[in-house]
C-alpha cells in the first residue's frame, strides 16, 4: 500500500485511535471518524472517573492527526463511500471497521419510554456521555441498584460506593465475574465489595422497572422482591456493534467476520476490537484491540507478513476503597479439568490468594490476589505454552521470583 491510499477508520475508540496513530507513524496518515463528541478516550478507566479519583481528560487518548466528528449511517461498497448522518459522504480505497461494542441492556419489563428512551434515572454506563451523566445524577446517600456483577458491575458499584451511594449489585449468575474468576476469588470480591457497603444479590433475575412521572423508583426482582432506586446501572455486558456490517452485507457471526489478515468478507475493508470475533473467540479486552491495531497498522503500511494468531492477555482489576486496594490478576483457564494438575497459596493474614492450574506440562491459568509479584512471571509461562521445566515442584511457579 501507498502512501497515498485513502484509509478511513471508523470508531474512535482504543483501537481506531491506536490504528490511526500508528499509521500515521508508518506514513500511511488516516482518516479517523468519531461520532462521540467527547475526545477520545480510555473506557477501561472510566470507573475512576466516576468513583472521582480522575477528572475526565486524565483519561483522554492522544488524538491522531485526522479526527472527523460524524456518525456514519451506511458503506456504499461499490462505490467505496460511506454516507454520514445529515449529508455527505466520505470516500476511501481501504475501510476499517473499530466500531466497538454496545451495553446489552437487560429484558426488564418497563426499561424504556414509550419514545424508546431509557427512565430518568437508569443508565448504561458505557461512553464518557454515560460516565459523565451517571457522576452527575449520583449523590451521598442515593440508593443505587446495579444490574450485572461482571468486570464492567463490580467496577461500577465500587466507583458509586466511593461516591457515598448505597449500592446494591443484582446478578443472576451464582456468583460474581463467573466467566472470569474461580469460585474462591469471586468469594473474596464478594467479601470486598461487602465491606465498602455494597449489598450483593446473586442468582437473582430482574423482572421489572418500576417509574413514577417518569422517573425510576424500583427494581422488581423474578420472586416478587422489589429494590428501591433512586438510579439504576445497566452493566449487564457488551455485545460486537455491527449493524453497519451487516447493512453492507459483510458476514456476520458473534461479531463482524475476519481472517488472519483482519480482513472482511469484503477485501477492502478490514475490521478490528471488539466488535471482532478472531478464529470464534471474542475477546472484549484492551490488549487484544491494540495488538490487532498495531498488526492491521504494519499490514496497510506494506508488510504481507503480518499476520494476527490471536492474543493470550490478562484480565486486571483493582478495587480502591477504605483499607487497602484489592488487586486482582486472572489469566486463562481458572479453573481445572480433571486430570489437571492445581497449586494454591492462601494467607488470610495478607489477604492474598495464588492458583494456577497445570494441564500435563503447560501452564494453561491462574489467578492472584492481592501481592501480585509474580504474574509477569507466570503470565510469560503462560503466553510462551512451552513445557514447564522438570527441575522443581509446581510450587516454585508462585514464588515472589516466579521460579526464575
Amino acid at each position: 500500500m501507498t502512501s497515498n491510499t485513502r484509509v478511513v477508520v471508523i470508531g474512535a475508540g482504543l483501537a481506531g485511535v491506536r490504528l490511526a496513530r500508528r499509521l500515521g507513524e508508518l506514513g500511511t496518515p488516516a482518516l479517523l471518524v468519531g461520532e462521540e463528541e467527547h475526545p477520545p478516550c480510555n473506557r477501561v478507566l472510566l470507573a475512576e472517573v466516576l468513583a472521582g479519583r480522575y477528572a475526565p481528560e486524565v483519561i483522554t487518548l492522544p488524538a491522531p492527526g485526522g479526527l472527523l466528528r460524524a456518525r456514519v449511517t451506511g458503506i456504499d461498497r461499490a462505490a467505496r463511500t460511506l454516507a454520514c448522518e445529515g449529508g455527505g459522504s466520505i470516500a476511501y480505497d481501504t475501510l476499517v471497521l473499530a466500531t466497538g461494542s454496545n451495553p446489552v441492556l437487560p429484558p426488564l419489563r418497563g426499561l424504556f419510554t414509550p419514545d424508546h428512551q431509557l427512565p430518568e434515572g437508569v443508565h448504561a454506563f458505557r461512553t464518557m456521555d454515560d460516565c459523565l451523566g451517571l457522576a452527575k445524577a449520583v449523590r451521598p446517600g442515593a440508593r443505587v441498584v446495579v444490574v450485572g456483577g461482571g468486570l464492567l458491575g463490580v467496577s461500577a458499584a465500587r466507583a458509586l460506593a466511593a461516591r457515598g451511594a448505597q449500592v446494591v449489585l443484582a446478578q443472576q449468575a451464582e456468583r460474581l465475574m463467573e466467566r472470569r474468576l474461580d469460585p474462591d476469588v469471586s468469594r473474596l470480591v464478594l467479601r470486598h465489595l461487602t465491606d465498602l457497603g455494597v449489598e450483593v444479590h446473586t442468582e437473582c433475575r430482574g423482572r421489572d422497572v418500576r417509574c413514577v412521572a417518569g422517573a425510576v423508583r424500583s427494581v422488581e426482582l423474578a420472586d416478587g422482591y422489589a429494590l428501591d432506586a433512586d438510579l439504576v446501572v445497566l452493566a449487564c455486558g457488551v455485545r460486537p456493534r455491527t449493524s453497519l456490517a451487516e447493512q453492507a452485507g459483510l458476514a456476520v457471526h458473534r461479531g463482524i467476520l475476519v481472517d488472519d489478515e483482519l480482513r472482511t468478507s469484503d477485501p477492502h475493508i478490514h475490521a478490528i476490537g471488539d466488535c471482532v470475533p478472531h478464529d470464534g473467540t471474542v475477546y472484549g479486552l484492551a490488549v487484544p484491540a491494540l495488538e490487532q491495531a498495531d498488526l492491521l497498522a504494519e499490514s496497510l503500511a506494506g508488510d504481507a507478513e503480518a499476520r494476527y494468531r490471536g492474543t493470550r492477555s490478562l484480565t486486571r482489576l483493582t478495587l480502591t476503597g477504605p483499607g487497602s486496594p484489592f488487586d486482582l490478576a486472572a489469566f486463562g483457564e481458572t479453573e481445572a479439568l480433571p486430570g489437571d494438575d492445581v497449586v494454591r497459596l492462601a494467607d488470610a493474614t495478607r489477604g492474598t490468594y495464588r492458583k494456577v492450574v497445570v494441564r500435563e506440562d503447560r501452564l494453561v491459568g491462574g489467578v492472584l490476589v492481592g501481592d501480585l509479584g509474580t504474574v509477569g512471571a507466570l503470565a510469560h509461562a503462560w503466553e510462551g505454552a512451552e513445557p514447564l521445566p522438570d527441575d522443581g515442584p509446581l510450587l516454585h511457579l508462585l514464588t515472589h521470583d516466579g521460579g526464575s
